[in-house]
C-alpha cells in the first residue's frame, strides 16, 4: 500500500485526461460564488430581524425569519479551520497555562505540543503522548476533547496534517509510505520516549510504522500504541463504509472521487479527494439524524434556547470544517485498507519492504473500539492483537466500550470518563526505561523514563 514497488492499481498515476478536467472542484467554487451575494443580503436580513427596536423582532414571525436566515446561512458557509481553543487545564489542583507550538514540520503535516508552564514540576508522572490525528477529510481539531482530557496527565502532541490544497505542487506527491516515513521522523523527534495513541484511520499507518521500526531494531520506537476504532482488519464486522469499497472497486473512485485543486489555491493543480466530498459522504451516512439537528436548531433559536443552539454551532462548526486529502493517499488507503486487506494478509509494503508486524514484541499494545461503531465495526481494531503475537500478555489491553458510535470513542462523556482513564492507566504501566536491548522493562524503584515528570 502507497509503495513505489507496488505493481497493483493505485501504483498507477492518478493523471490524466478525465482527473485533470474533471470540473467538479471549479463546479463547487462557481457555487459559492455565486451565493455570496444571497449570503449577503441574507446577513443584512438577520440584523433586521434580530434588532431588538425591531417590533417584528419579538414575534414568533420574525423569530422564525431570523431563524430561517441562520440555517441559510449556515448551510452555505464555507469553514474555516477552527482554533484549538485550549488555553489551560488543570494538574493536580493547579490551573496551568497551555501553549500550542509547532516542535517539527514537513509539507504535508506539523507536529503541534501543548506545552503546559508548570509553576513547579508535577508530583506525578507525565509521559509524552503523540495523537495521531486522521487524515481523513476533518481537521486535527476534531480531536480538542481528545486532547483535553489527556492535558492533565500526559506531556501532549498532535499532529495536524495540513490541508491538500494548500501544499504547493513542487513539494510533491504525498503517499502512505510517506505517511509512515512522517511517523518515524516524529517518533525520532521525541527520541523514543513517548507513546502513541492512533484515532481510527492512522491505526494502520502507526501499526505500519512500528513494525518496521521493531524489525529494524530503531531504538526511537514508541513505548506503546493505542488504536482507536481503527480499521486494522475490515473484514471483520465489515461496515456500510467498507462494504462500499468492496462493490465499487478502486477504479470507481478514481474516475468518480479524485479532482484537481483550481487556481488560486496555493496547491492548483494537485490532484485531491475533496474535503467537500468527504463531507457529502459523512452527512448522508446519517442524513435523518443530520437534518434532525438543524430542525432542532430553528426550534431552539425560535424559543430562543441560546445554549441548545449553541452547542449545535460549536458542534457543526467542528464537523462541517474539512480539509482535502492527497490522491494518491487517498486512493491507496481505499484500495490496500478496504479492499485487498493487505496488512492483516501480510500483503502491506513500505517502500518495497514488508511489513511485519509479527515483529513487534517491545511496543505495548493498547485497543479501543465502541460497541455501536459503524465506522470501523467491533472486531476490525482487535484485530491488531492477533497480527501482534510476540507482545507479551502482560503488555495488552483491549476494551469495548458500551453504548458509543464511532465519534464516542475518542470523545464526549464516556470518553473522559471511562476510555480515557483506561488508556491512562495502560500508559503509565508501560512507561519504563529501556534497556541496551532496546526493551522496555521495569525495574524496581522506577517511577517512570527520565524526564516524564
Amino acid at each position: 500500500m502507497a509503495i513505489g514497488e507496488f505493481s497493483g492499481p493505485a501504483r498507477r498515476p492518478v493523471s490524466g485526461s478525465a482527473a485533470l478536467s474533471s470540473p467538479l472542484y471549479w463546479m463547487y467554487e462557481m457555487t459559492h460564488a455565486a451565493l455570496n451575494p444571497s449570503r449577503a443580503l441574507a446577513d443584512a436580513s438577520r440584523l433586521i430581524f434580530e434588532n431588538p427596536l425591531n417590533p417584528a423582532a419579538h414575534t414568533t414571525m420574525g423569530k422564525s425569519m431570523a431563524a430561517a436566515i441562520e440555517l441559510f446561512e449556515r448551510s452555505t458557509r464555507r469553514y474555516a479551520k477552527p482554533d484549538w481553543r485550549l488555553t489551560h487545564t488543570v494538574v493536580g489542583g493547579e490551573r496551568i497555562p497551555v501553549h500550542v507550538n509547532t516542535v517539527w514540520s514537513r509539507p504535508f503535516c506539523r507536529l503541534l505540543h501543548f506545552e503546559r508552564a508548570f509553576s513547579q514540576p508535577p508530583r506525578r508522572p507525565q509521559p509524552r503522548l503523540v495523537v495521531v490525528a486522521p487524515m481523513s477529510g476533518h481537521h486535527a481539531t476534531l480531536l480538542r476533547g481528545t486532547v483535553e482530557a489527556f492535558l492533565p496527565t500526559h506531556d501532549v502532541y498532535v499532529t495536524d496534517w495540513i490541508d491538500a490544497k494548500l501544499v504547493p505542487l513542487a513539494e510533491g506527491h504525498f503517499t502512505l509510505s510517506d505517511y509512515v516515513d512522517y511517523l518515524i521522523s516524529i517518533f525520532h523527534r521525541m527520541g523514543g520516549d513517548c507513546h502513541v495513541l492512533a484515532v481510527c484511520q492512522p491505526a494502520v499507518p502507526v501499526l505500519m510504522a512500528i513494525a518496521r521500526m521493531e524489525e529494524e531494531g530503531d531504538p526511537y520506537a514508541p513505548k506503546s500504541m493505542v488504536l482507536m476504532g481503527g480499521p486494522i482488519d475490515t473484514r471483520q464486522a465489515p461496515t456500510a463504509v467498507n462494504r462500499l469499497a468492496e462493490s465499487k472497486g478502486i477504479d470507481f473512485f478514481r474516475r468518480n472521487v479524485i479532482t484537481t485543486v483550481p487556481w488560486p489555491h496555493p496547491g492548483a493543480m494537485r490532484q485531491v479527494y475533496p474535503g467537500f466530498l468527504q463531507l457529502n459522504g459523512f452527512m448522508s451516512m446519517n442524513l435523518d439524524r443530520h437534518l434532525q439537528a438543524h430542525y432542532d436548531l430553528f426550534r431552539h433559536l425560535i424559543q430562543g434556547d441560546g445554549d441548545s443552539a449553541e452547542k449545535h454551532r460549536e458542534f457543526y462548526d467542528e464537523y462541517l470544517a474539512v480539509m482535502d486529502l492527497s490522491a494518491e493517499f487517498y486512493l491507496e488507503t481505499v484500495e490496500q485498507v478496504f479492499i485487498r486487506h493487505a496488512l492483516p494478509k501480510g500483503e502491506m509494503f513500505h517502500h518495497g519492504a514488508r511489513v511485519r508486524p509479527e515483529t513487534i514484541r517491545n511496543v505495548a499494545l493498547m485497543t479501543v473500539e465502541g460497541e455501536k461503531d459503524d465506522i470501523s465495526g467491533v472486531g476490525q481494531t482487535f484485530a491488531a492483537h492477533t497480527l501482534c503475537p510476540l507482545i507479551p500478555d502482560e503488555k495488552r489491553a483491549h476494551w469495548v466500550q458500551p453504548g458509543v458510535g464511532h465519534y464516542g470513542v475518542f470523545n464526549g462523556s464516556r470518553f473522559r470518563s471511562e476510555i480515557a482513564p483506561r488508556i491512562s492507566d495502560f500508559i503509565l504501566s508501560n512507561n519504563w526505561p529501556r534497556n541496551r536491548d532496546n526493551v522496555v522493562t521495569p525495574r524496581f524503584g522506577d517511577r517512570a523514563a527520565p524526564g516524564a515528570e
